[in-house]
């Protein structure tokens, strides 16, 4: 079969053009939807530390916030586009409305590997990014959050930055950030959580105990460590990791088919969940190749990595025993391989559900930061379930009255909610 190579602003696109055209969607507010609100695109000149001065792109696109302010994160990565920060910051719309929080859809990135960058050049990365925003993001207006190679410290960078131009506390204005400084206990934990959160009731549905399930997950950031920790909990084996080989610039599978250890993993994995493979080697794992995780006989597969990593090149090489996908990371099937899996009767957790479980947290985060008062950790992750579990029985429910493939009942869902905040402000 071959490989189409997927814009993922088009591919955005293409599904909501899907989903307006079941709801009948009128022509102004489907122009609306399609494209973002505003967009920023600006220069961030850094003086590094051997003493030159090097330029960084920046972006920052606010998709659609009638149903309330901004919420997406900021992604640092040298292979960042304009298109694909467009792309995020549309799903976010739908993620935010598919579990009914109050925010609206935004997504940042800058063009830059902080692999290659000091702590004082990253740091001035961020002060640059939000010099150029301070006026366009803000607590009631659009909430910036890490996301891939971004962490809570250049979350604090940018918080302190924003409050310096100000000149006043705005804890608000930013989710992602150190406990102890506004940040929210859970927030770690809550994107991984809530993709397991979904499988769990995936199975229940299923009257499958996830005990006797297995399964293999890509990537090994944040979103997959955490999912990987509540899904083991739960009684469930994974057998393989992927991850990306810095150091040799690219993918690896690690497989252990008795289960993999995730303590013992993460002692010998970096901050930006790359593994030592020969360490790993030495505790007994076997290294295939990067695609090897999608290959595996498992009951489940966690696509937790980066966008357009399930596709027509590599969706014939899923085994036949895999009953559910549940996706982790932000857009990883292409709409090619979306069809295949749903002509296969594969049960599909689709991103704009699964993964809703960070911005869902971060939510929370933001509503303690404005009210300067903050939950303990198990009343955190106990909201967060109730909210994840409510929003998967609604989506559930509406794909078997509709008999419609869960990712096209979550769509309905979440279009239908932001078309009508629109209608309701008169937009159009």
């Amino acid at each position: 079969m071959a490989t189409k190579s997927f814009n993922a602003f088009e591919m955005a696109q293409a599904q909501f053009d899907q989903t307006a055209k079941q709801l009948g969607l009128d022509q102004a507010t489907c122009e609306l939807l399609r494209q973002p609100l505003r967009e920023y695109s600006f220069a961030i000149p850094v003086r590094m530390d051997n003493g030159t001065t090097q330029v960084f792109r920046g972006f920052r696109v606010q998709h659609n916030d009638a149903r309330g302010p901004g919420k997406g994160g900021i992604r640092f990565h040298p292979m960042e586009t304009l298109d694909t920060v467009r792309a995020l910051s549309m799903w976010m719309t739908w993620k935010c409305s598919v579990v009914d929080i109050p925010l609206g859809g935004s997504k940042g990135g800058v063009i830059c590997d902080p692999h290659n960058l000091s702590g004082r050049e990253q740091e001035q990365i961020c002060r640059g990014w939000v010099r150029q925003l301070a006026q366009d993001i803000g607590p009631d207006r659009d909430v910036p959050a890490p996301d891939v190679m971004t962490n809570a410290q250049h979350m604090l960078w940018m918080l302190d930055e924003y409050e310096t131009i100000r000149g006043a506390r705005f804890p608000g204005l930013i989710t992602g950030k150190p406990v102890g400084m506004g940040g929210s206990l859970g927030r770690t934990e809550a994107t991984g959580y809530g993709v397991v959160f979904t499988v769990r009731e995936a199975l229940r549905e299923m009257n499958i105990k996830p005990a006797d399930t297995i399964a293999s997950v890509q990537g090994f950031g944040n979103v997959a460590q955490y999912a990987i920790q509540l899904y083991t909990q739960l009684g469930g084996k994974v057998i393989a990791i992927s991850y990306w080989d810095q150091k040799e610039q690219t993918p690896r599978t690690l497989r252990k088919k008795d289960g993999i250890d995730l303590g013992a993993l993460l002692q010998i994995t970096d901050r930006f969940g790359g593994v030592d493979k020969d360490k790993a080697t030495d505790l007994g794992y076997e290294v295939l190749p990067g695609e090897a995780w999608i290959e595996q006989e498992v009951d489940i597969l966690f696509p937790s990595a980066m966008e357009n990593q399930i596709t027509a090149s590599n969706v014939n090489k899923i085994s036949k025993r895999v009953k559910i996908i549940a996706e982790g990371a932000n857009g990883p099937t292409t709409p090619d391989a979306d069809i295949e899996i749903h002509k296969r009767g594969i049960f599909m957790l689709p991103d704009l559900l699964a993964n809703a479980g960070g911005v869902t947290c971060s939510y929370f985060e933001q509503v303690q930061s404005n009210i300067n008062y903050f939950w303990e950790k198990d009343e955190v992750l106990g909201k967060l379930d109730t909210k994840m579990t409510s929003a998967y029985l609604r989506v559930s429910e509406l794909a078997r009255k509709k008999k419609l493939y869960m990712r096209d009942a979550a769509y309905t869902i979440a279009v239908d909610r932001v078309a009508k905040a629109c209608r309701d402000r008169g937009w159009v």
